[in-house]
């Protein structure tokens, strides 16, 4: 019985914005609002054609925009599940990123190892 803009519940935000209220944080890039990482894993499981990109987003689980660890790895389980619909692009930015990450923290030889898995 609600009209169709009035809101019922508030947007699934990710853990670090849950207790900042009912609120949609917009995305720079896209304009697509933030939402959590579970929210982006039932939507691809509803949908395997559901894009990546917002799934693989580091802000869908964490407040640092270069904390690649959870959507790295995340990939790599996705990529064993047999969703391939990544870009080559954001393929390539996910790899090198986490690697940089990594090599940052002096654990460069998990940065080799990360960067084998770039198939160029």
């Amino acid at each position: 019985n609600t009209s169709e803009y009035e809101k019922y519940a508030c947007c699934p935000l990710p853990p670090y914005l849950e207790d900042s209220g009912c609120v949609i944080e917009e995305d720079d890039n896209g304009g697509r609002p933030l939402r959590d990482v579970c929210f982006h894993l039932l939507k691809l499981y509803s949908d395997r054609s559901y894009e990546l990109d917002q799934l693989l987003d580091p802000r869908s689980v964490t407040s640092d925009p270069l904390d690649f660890r959870l959507s790295w790895h995340l990939w790599e389980v996705l990529r064993a599940l047999n969703y391939s619909h990544l870009s080559q692009q954001s393929w390539g930015v996910l790899n090198s990123s986490y690697a940089a990450q990594l090599e940052s923290e002096g654990l460069w030889e998990w940065a080799v190892f990360v960067m084998l898995h770039e198939p160029d």
